[in-house]
């Protein structure tokens, strides 16, 4: 009996640090979300904690679960069952922008997060990958040259032809070919003087505001 009181003891301290942090986590996150231009939506970090007395384990007697909503007026509803594909990887990435010096996940990837963003926000979720990089390794398949600039290193994906079969092709590109790729992205199909001058530019921008290594 006087183990089990002493369990108890220790889980429900365990709980109380934990909502704490909960409340803390769910600001953090909402601020964050802001920035990505995510400022109507409503998360929090609900901890509840499980009365069967079999549930205590090395974590304590709770279960953490993140709420959202994408729409204000709409209630809050487990994350994992509402937010769409490109919500839930903004969502990913305040995560780890929040906690990235004490996450100790060694590669990050991430999948077309900007998806559906426009300029202003591509270039926020940029400059979030690019600090993330001094923490994890970061991939990030993109689209968008305003976070394709932002990169260490810019890999091509090709697709070809040959004998009747389509192949898959990945290349690190030199200096020179990035600024035409960047430019590509920037412009479509005709690539301009004015498009390859705004993206040395763009690239020329990071470089002089990066921390990390090239």
């Amino acid at each position: 009996e006087e183990g089990a009181g002493r369990l108890r003891e220790l889980a429900g301290r365990l709980s109380r640090k934990r909502n704490e942090a909960a409340k803390k986590l769910a600001l953090q996150v909402t601020k964050e979300l802001s920035a990505l231009r995510m400022d109507r939506i409503g998360f929090t970090v609900k901890v509840s904690s499980l009365s069967d007395e079999t549930a205590y384990g090395p974590t304590g007697q709770d279960a953490v679960e993140f709420m959202f909503s994408a729409n204000p007026g709409e209630p809050l509803k487990p994350l994992a069952r509402v937010a769409s594909g490109g919500e839930l990887s903004r969502v990913m990435l305040a995560l780890k922008t929040i906690l990235a010096e004490s996450d100790h996940v060694p590669v990050l990837i991430f999948d077309e997060v900007d998806a559906g963003v426009g300029g202003a926000v591509a270039e926020v979720m940029g400059m979030r990958l690019r600090d993330l990089g001094c923490h994890h390794q970061v991939f990030c398949v993109t689209h968008l040259p305003q976070v394709g600039s932002q990169a260490h290193a810019h890999y091509l994906v090709e697709k070809q032809v040959r004998q009747k079969r389509t192949v898959t092709q990945v290349r690190l590109l030199t200096s020179s070919e990035r600024e035409e790729e960047i430019a590509r992205m920037l412009a479509g199909v005709t690539v301009t003087k004015g498009a390859r001058a705004a993206a040395a530019e763009m690239i020329g921008g990071v470089k002089g505001k990066r921390s990390g290594p090239d």
